[in-house]
């Protein structure tokens, strides 16, 4: 069971790297003049992806509490 754990943690703190990165690709494809729009879409779309994927591994760490 710690191993899963463990597996989940470190997949979180790679798909956080990814996203901080992202959210780097982001801010220099934006000051480019002129910005590929498609490409900054996409790159916004795959960083809102990998946050919900982040979030949703994040809450599979927490103990289901029944209220």
């Amino acid at each position: 069971m710690d191993l899963d754990v463990e597996a989940v943690k470190l997949r979180i703190a790679t798909l956080k790297d990814e996203h901080r990165d992202l959210d780097e690709a982001i801010l220099r494809l934006a000051e480019q003049v002129p910005a590929n729009n498609l490409h900054l879409q996409r790159l916004k779309k795959r960083k809102l992806a990998l946050k919900d994927l982040i979030l949703k591994l994040e809450n599979s760490l927490l103990p289901d509490i029944i209220a």
